[in-house]
């Protein structure tokens, strides 16, 4: 089970996790926070790249950077457009395959293996609790 807790702090919110990591979080306007938006496009992006780096890497075809932007355009009050991955990758020198590993890992990545990503692709119940 994943599980975090959100508490609003003296200065906004703070995302913890069991571990001890935390991230702070705003509004869009907040300095030096995330926006819950922007953490569901760091969460999508994080999940694609941790999936794919060690799937690449286990084949011989480690990257010399493996980086995503991430970005959603708000068309409605409350909801997202399309969500855009776009990888920035530096090839390992002299890899001639690597491309075709990284593209092919990436996609299976994308359509099947994201946990994340297959979340926001299907229906899902989200119950609350006050």
């Amino acid at each position: 089970m994943a599980e975090v807790r959100v508490e609003r702090t003296e200065d906004g919110f703070r995302a913890v996790n069991a571990r001890g990591a935390s991230v702070a979080i705003g509004d869009g306007d907040a300095e030096g926070v995330f926006s819950p938006v922007e953490l569901l496009l760091a969460a999508l992006g994080g999940c694609e790249l941790v999936t794919v780096e060690p799937l690449t890497a286990k084949r011989g075809h480690r990257m010399a950077r493996l980086a995503a932007t991430v970005q959603a355009d708000k068309i409605a009050t409350s909801r997202l457009g399309t969500i855009t991955i776009a990888y920035d990758v530096e090839l390992p020198e002299g890899d001639e395959k690597a491309p075709d590993v990284l593209a092919a890992v990436a996609k299976r990545v994308h359509d099947s293996y994201c946990t994340v990503g297959n979340a926001l692709k299907e229906p899902m119940k989200v119950d609350q609790i006050v």
